[in-house]
């Protein structure tokens, strides 16, 4: 299969290429890239106007498959990954049965290729059960290939057990990524400890309940020499302790998640109560669960220092800590949802809109933070698009204008608060292995 891409701007950080130029893909490999390049071809695809990029790579996805396929499975999952324009996905080990052991990891890849969407690299619990009680076979995991462990969801709140499980992750190459909450902390919190959490009459969750995991982590990646990979972080103090840690030679690395740069806890807002009508009860609500998730959205402060601290590179990656859940999961009181919400499928649109043309972030910085450093982290010879490598391409219109339609999500999570906000920018092809795997209204 050959395919010319003609006309884009190619946006390329690892050669720091950003020029208007054509790409020409054989047989799955970038095989040249320049100006005017002729070639008989199976397809062209005019990308004038458009950014020609590395297929962005998300650090950060819950796929739910295994044990909770009714609110996504890995098909649905990667589907809505190629809409986003991501062409590789991490996926959590929070599943049911948690991924503790090779034999899960080989189900998910396994399936996974089934599929033959986007490439999925699994990543294993850092405790059995996620119980933060005994270590994982995390050399066994690592063995068949995952990039990293993470306790997402959860904290490993017993220090010398994690520092075991980093010590172990650096032994077999590979990185930890951390979900940091102290759980003693949490106090059945469901938004920002703030005073929109008082006018609410809800419990708040405090920054402390993240930065104090932060900074021990931390000092742990330091003892241990493990790369330190910090989940969707949310607080200032977390950027302050990401560039104290850099500055002393620390290997950490940090994430932050669209919805944290983007909204604030001033966002969630109040709704009364309805009647469901054929039950005749009152439905069980106090605010719009579709702004829950963890951690919560914080103050203007934060986002502010988050926006700089990607701007400044202190924080390397936009990750998207995609969480699906079934209507029925989310319509009920703040207290009783779940925490989180889904992300692949409007990511790119709001990191465009939101850093790019608010004047953050280059479009250079944009590929680097979603794909390039991702990469760079887990140690993966992509998000790099030069000549011989791998063809996993994403094509990004600058220019669409759109309003964002849960309704159209290939995801079966439609737990979103972004549904009719209005962005600038959108995904109109993803090639994985040289395979055009989604296309909007390319010609």
């Amino acid at each position: 299969m050959t395919i010319l891409i003609k006309n884009g701007r190619v946006i390329n950080p690892a050669t720091q290429m950003d020029e208007t130029a054509d790409v020409l893909v054989e047989n799955g490999i970038v095989a040249k890239i320049g100006k005017g390049i002729k070639a008989e071809c199976d397809r062209k695809i005019e990308a004038k106007g458009c950014f020609v990029m590395p297929g962005f790579i998300d650090m950060h996805v819950h796929l739910r498959d295994p044990g909770f396929e009714q609110k996504e499975t890995i098909e649905t999952g990667c589907k809505a990954a190629a809409h986003g324009g991501y062409t590789t996905i991490l996926a959590m080990p929070n599943t049911k049965p948690v991924v503790d052991n090779a034999d899960v990891v080989n189900y998910v890849h396994n399936k996974a290729r089934t599929v033959g969407i986007v490439n999925v690299l699994q990543v294993g619990a850092v405790t059995k059960g996620q119980k933060g009680k005994e270590l994982s076979d995390i050399e066994g995991m690592a063995a068949v290939g995952i990039p990293a462990i993470s306790e997402d969801g959860k904290t490993v709140m017993n220090a010398e057990l994690y520092r075991e499980g980093m010590e172990k992750a650096k032994k077999c190459g590979i990185a930890v990524l951390a979900h940091c909450e102290d759980i003693n902390l949490v106090n059945d919190g469901v938004m920002n400890a703030d005073e929109n959490a008082e006018k609410l009459g809800l419990k708040g969750i405090m920054n402390s309940v993240e930065d104090i995991i932060v900074a021990r982590d931390i000092m742990l990646s330091r003892d241990t020499g493990v790369k330190l990979h910090l989940c969707h972080c949310s607080t200032k103090a977390c950027v302050s302790l990401v560039r104290y840690a850099k500055s002393e030679g620390i290997p950490v690395t940090a994430e932050v998640c669209p919805h944290h740069f983007t909204l604030t806890s001033d966002d969630i807002k109040k709704i009364e109560p309805q009647m469901d009508q054929k039950k005749k009860l009152a439905i069980d609500a106090d605010a719009d669960t579709n702004y829950k998730m963890n951690p919560p959205l914080r103050s203007k402060e934060d986002v502010q220092a988050l926006k700089e601290g990607l701007r400044d590179d202190i924080m390397d990656v936009i990750a998207t800590d995609h969480a699906p859940h079934t209507f029925a999961d989310k319509n009920t009181s703040m207290k009783k949802a779940p925490f989180g919400i889904v992300g692949l499928e409007t990511a790119a649109s709001l990191t465009y809109t939101e850093l790019v043309e608010g004047g953050y972030l280059t479009p250079m910085q944009m590929a680097e933070k979603m794909s390039y450093n991702p990469a760079k982290i887990i140690g993966l010879d992509k998000g790099d698009i030069a000549p011989g490598k791998v063809a996993d391409i994403v094509i990004f219109d600058p220019q669409k204008k759109y309003a964002i339609d849960k309704t159209t999500f290939a995801s079966k999570g439609k737990n979103t608060p972004f549904d009719g906000r209005k962005v600038t920018g959108k995904v109109r092809a993803t090639l994985v292995d040289g395979q055009v795997v989604y296309e909007d209204d390319m010609k």
